[in-house]
This record gives structure tokens, sequence and C-alpha cells, in this order.
């Protein structure tokens, strides 16, 4: 009777916080239609800070400081948004959008042909889905095996096979698509740079040398971490130190 009581109550528990979050989102999206962005963003990150990571909340942010003129908060909440969910068109024609209004213009070194295809697929789904396309490739490739051990019909038992060919293929790269998905949203090896304007040193520390300068919105490759500096990686390729103060993970 106690556990029935405890179970009851945490459903109820769930479900008035479930409501509680909705008319919270409601409230940002009535802001956001009015024209009140300000507000809006302000009601999309207590979202964030009382109910953890949300594809949909950080899409919506990204709209938010978008209107607001704010690339580089802009650029940051898309790029978590795309984080969460890769296949999402609509969070990266948005992104691609709001780069254009960033400063810097870094041509990123090209990869293999093979290299970039793999992505390109990999990012169609996010992590749970890769995961249970594997789970739906693996039953289906154990009813395929067994057609090709138990059926007496020399065409059912090629079928069997060819198939169960492909869908051990399809388990593969599902569990390596949903590795590399799940990777990039543990690792968060990426940050975008929040300072209007700042200079990239040889060394961490502020008597290096000046090696180049960067701009707000620009996303860079996070590689070490010294004291209060990260050493960084842009797109094309060049390295440098820049003060943790100045970059917000992604």
């Amino acid at each position: 009777m106690m556990k029935q009581f405890f179970i009851l109550t945490a459903i109820l528990f769930a479900t008035f916080n479930l409501s509680a979050q909705n008319d919270q989102l409601q409230q940002a999206n009535e802001a956001y239609a009015k024209g009140d962005f300000q507000a809006a963003a302000d009601s999309y990150e207590e979202l964030l800070k009382a109910n953890g990571e949300s594809a949909t909340v950080y899409y919506n942010l990204g709209n938010s400081y978008y209107k607001l003129n704010k690339i580089a908060p802009t650029i940051l909440n898309y790029e978590r948004a795309l984080l969460l969910e890769p296949g999402n068109n609509d969070i990266r024609f948005n992104l691609e959008i709001a780069k254009l209004k960033a400063v810097d213009r870094i041509e990123p070194i090209g990869d293999f042909f093979l290299t970039e295809w793999f992505r390109d697929i990999q990012n169609l789904l996010g992590t749970d889905a890769w995961s249970n396309f594997s789970i739906v490739c693996f039953i289906l490739l154990i009813a395929c095996l067994f057609l090709f051990f138990f059926s007496r019909r020399i065409f059912i038992k090629k079928l069997g096979f060819y198939v169960s060919v492909g869908l051990l293929a399809g388990v593969i790269f599902g569990n390596c698509f949903a590795y590399n998905q799940k990777k990039k949203l543990t690792q968060r090896n990426a940050a975008i740079i929040f300072a209007p304007t700042t200079t990239i040193k040889s060394s961490p520390d502020n008597s290096g040398t000046d090696l180049f300068i960067l701009h707000e919105g620009t996303k860079v490759r996070l590689k070490n971490k010294l004291g209060g500096w990260n050493e960084i990686e842009t797109a094309d390729g060049n390295v440098g130190w820049i003060k943790n103060s100045e970059i917000e993970v992604i």
C-alpha cells in the first residue's frame, strides 16, 4: 500500500512539473510572438536551468538572440540545439544564416570525400535514433539468420543470407554513428568566442606573441587547457591560446 502511494506521488509530481514546464514554455513563446525578445530569451534561459537541455528551447533561445542581434549567443544556442538534434534542417539553416553575421570568414580545411559522406550520414540522426536503428537491424538480422539456417527453399536461404549481410552492416554503422554522436555530446570540445575582438596568443599568458585576431561568433576547437587559458584551433588549422573568459563551450 505504501509502495503504491509513493508511486502515485511520483507520477503526480512528474505530471505537475511537466505542466509547469509547458506553461513556462508557452509564456516564453508568447513573449517572442509579441516581439519582447529579451523577455523570451530570459524565460528560455530559466527553462534550461530548471529542466536541463532541450533542442527546442535552445533553438527558440537562438531565435530570440538573433532578433536581439546578439550574434555570439545566437550561434552558441543553435550549435547546442544541433548537438541534440543533428538531423534538424531548420536548426542547421538558421545556424548558417547566423554565421553570415559573424565578422570572421574562415574557410575550413577540406576533408576526404568519404569522411564528409560518412559525417553527413551520421548527422541525419541523433544518438538515440541511431541506437534504435541498430536495435531494429539486430532483431531483423536474427530473423533473417533464422530463415537462412532453417528454411528448405534455396531462394529463401539466399535472400536471408544477403539481407543478413546488409543488416549486419546496419548494426555496425548504426552503433558507430551512435557512439560518435554520444561522444560529441559528452566531450564538448568546441566553443564560441564571446569577446567582441580577441588576440590569440602563442602561449598561455599575456606576454605571448600575438598570432592573429578573432571576433565574436567564431567557432573554435578546444585542444588543451592550462590555468585560465585554452589552446584553440580554428577551422583552417591555426592554433593559439585564448582566455577562458572570452569563450563559451558548446
